[in-house]
């Protein structure tokens, strides 16, 4: 099949059942695998919805200027969008934006908007979020996506990843474990499945040191989960059960993820396989569980795949766990390193 454009391949990615990660265990683990979008990640989903919706109705006229706040996938994903149809992009980032995804912004030809004050909560939601007003007033004629509180972004899931899972799974999981961030994919996901699974178990992953289940807000690394402000699309009623994951153990899963099933994910990913892991160590039967895996390690290579930044981590998880050991006592051997089973 030819198609026209490479937005055309946005979707329809495959579940595979992780049986090698999980082999000794009585639960049957399935993920969908969003990093296999042609930019890379579940962010290429609500970047060409929104869009497309937007140039349909009207809110997005011919060769208006785009601008988002987002931390590496979303600004990726729009800057592709914005490319085939003609739009201009302004990505309002901060420093925690790996170097490639900024090498692969620049690549589309968008515009980079690096803010460095961090917020109230020590994160810089607030503080791109406070650009991107700036940019507003400065162009009246700009449009935000505002993923945080635009409907659409939730829609973009319940019509795209939750319609194709009820086509490809033969049974009904029990659980649909996912990350949190704007929260869009989750909902999207969890309301479409809920329709035609009223029994789903619905569980939400959040970063330690993330305010969106009204926990204290602390040092994170990863992007892409968690969010030192609580975004207007969350509704906490609708994740009953949360698990909360720091940058060591999500990075743990990610090489995990690697040596068992060959698949090379980002952060956000093994945020939410290390919170099966925890889920599944509590649960008394067979359980089936559903997860989306969101996006590639490419853009992982100087965090979650570097050995000395896990080192950091691991140091920073102990004195959380076990304040009571001496972080000095690490060395880089008592690490899953890469090329190592772990």
């Amino acid at each position: 099949m030819v198609i026209q454009s490479i937005l055309e391949h946005v979707g329809e990615t495959p579940i595979v059942q992780l049986s090698r990660m999980f082999r000794h265990s009585p639960h049957r683990v399935y993920a969908k695998l969003e990093l296999l979008n042609p930019a890379g990640s579940v962010k290429d989903r609500p970047a060409r919805y929104i869009i497309e919706r937007g140039l349909a109705d009207g809110s997005i006229r011919p060769g208006a200027r785009i601008v988002e706040s987002s931390s590496g996938n979303l600004a990726i994903a729009l800057a592709m969008v914005c490319r085939i149809h003609g739009l201009s992009f302004t990505a309002v980032v901060d420093p925690k934006i790996s170097t490639t995804n900024l090498q692969i912004i620049r690549c589309y030809g968008a515009d980079i908007q690096m803010v460095s004050e961090k917020d109230s909560q020590g994160g810089y939601l607030e503080t791109r979020i406070r650009r991107v007003k700036q940019l507003l007033l400065e162009d009246p004629q700009a449009v935000w996506i505002n993923q945080y509180a635009n409907e659409r972004n939730w829609q973009s899931h319940y019509y795209g990843e939750g319609q194709e899972i009820l086509h490809q799974m033969e049974q009904a999981p029990d659980y649909l474990v996912l990350g949190v961030s704007t929260s869009g994919t989750l909902h999207g996901i969890a309301r479409r499945l809920l329709e035609k699974w009223p029994a789903l178990k619905v569980v939400g992953v959040d970063a330690v040191g993330s305010v969106l289940f009204g926990t204290p807000p602390g040092t994170r690394e990863l992007p892409g989960i968690g969010a030192s402000r609580v975004p207007e699309l969350l509704r906490r009623d609708e994740i009953p059960q949360c698990i909360h994951i720091d940058d060591y153990e999500s990075a743990v899963a990610c090489r995990q993820l690697v040596e068992c099933e060959g698949i090379f994910a980002g952060g956000s990913s093994g945020s939410v396989m290390a919170a099966i892991q925890r889920l599944c160590a509590g649960l008394q039967q067979p359980s089936r569980i559903l997860t989306v895996l969101p996006d590639r390690g490419d853009r992982y290579l100087d965090t979650v795949y570097d050995d000395a930044w896990l080192q950091r981590m691991q140091q920073r998880h102990v004195q959380r766990t076990q304040p009571e050991r001496i972080a000095p006592a690490f060395t880089i051997t008592d690490l899953p390193l890469i090329g190592q089973a772990v």
